[in-house]
């Protein structure tokens, strides 16, 4: 059977498994995202990925990076991983495992892997998010996913959630990450996220529901599925509120009834939709058309 090597690439931890073409996991490893610069990272994360080249029968890899990216993820830039600015990832890894790599935002692939084996599976518009480290997106628009110019289309995390709230590490104020990551809940409430009492998990999911709602109502989509940590971790109280938020928010005929609901395939999302990236270079169809 066919395989790919999937690669999850993030602010806190790096992941890699071996994913079938059914978008089983078969086999992970997992490390923190740690190296003093660009180069030591790359060697860590080399570290991680060659046993799995080792084993051989891989067809492609697919990687889910943070974001901002140039298009193709030739170069990648994620804000919350400042050893990589323009960093040639792709190349380097090519060049390190010899078969095809293709690079995606980790939010887009987490796009492709709940439209392909998650809770997105059937609709033809949808937003998948992450509420983790950082806050993304990814948007399937009439069954295809939507790159714009540079692949960066979906960073919901960089909407406007409160204009009198803190800067982001973007430059800008109040944006959904500078106030909904689980950085910004630990800044604010000055202590481990995972302890957040539930007014923070509810005004989080508020929050959440908020951008949300302006991404439903600009594109007409029905569903938005949420992942990551936070989102996860602060569980009912998150999406209740969510919900709540969108509803007041989604008033018009075409998004009354629109749902936010907790990703499908949990803790195996993103290495799916890093799969999904990989398989979808190849040509193979993972979204319903």
């Amino acid at each position: 059977m066919a395989v790919a090597l999937a690669i999850d690439i993030g602010g806190t931890k790096l992941e890699t498994a071996r994913v079938d073409s059914t978008g089983a996991v078969l086999s992970r490893r997992r490390a923190p995202t740690e190296g003093a610069d660009a180069e030591a990272l790359f060697d860590h994360l080399s570290e991680l990925v060659l046993p799995f080249a080792g084993e051989g029968g891989l067809a492609v890899c697919g990687v889910g990076c943070g974001g901002p990216m140039s298009a193709g993820g030739e170069t990648v830039s994620p804000l919350n991983i400042p050893q990589w600015r323009n960093f040639p990832l792709r190349e380097r890894l090519a060049d390190l495992l010899g078969i095809p790599v293709a690079i995606d935002n980790d939010a887009k692939a987490l796009a492709l892997g709940e439209g392909w084996r998650g809770a997105a599976v059937g609709y033809r518009n949808f937003l998948a998010m992450v509420v983790s480290t950082g806050v993304g997106g990814g948007l399937v628009v009439d069954g295809g996913l939507l790159d714009g110019d540079d692949g960066n289309a979906g960073h919901i995390g960089h909407v406007i959630v409160d204009p009198e709230g803190p800067v982001c590490a973007c430059g800008s104020r109040g944006c959904l990450e500078a106030m909904a990551s689980g950085p910004a809940i630990a800044r604010q409430i000055g202590y481990p996220v995972e302890d957040a009492p539930a007014e923070v998990r509810g005004r989080t999911g508020q929050l959440v529901g908020r951008a949300v709602a302006s991404v439903v109502n600009l594109l007409d989509l029905p569903l938005a599925v949420v992942a990551g940590s936070v989102a996860l971790g602060f569980g009912d109280e998150f999406f209740d509120a969510a919900q709540e938020e969108l509803s007041v928010h989604c008033g018009l005929g075409f998004t009354r009834g629109a749902r936010i609901v907790p990703a499908g395939l949990g803790v195996d999302g993103p290495l799916v939709g890093a799969a999904a990236v990989g398989w979808m270079s190849l040509g193979e169809a993972v979204l319903s058309s």
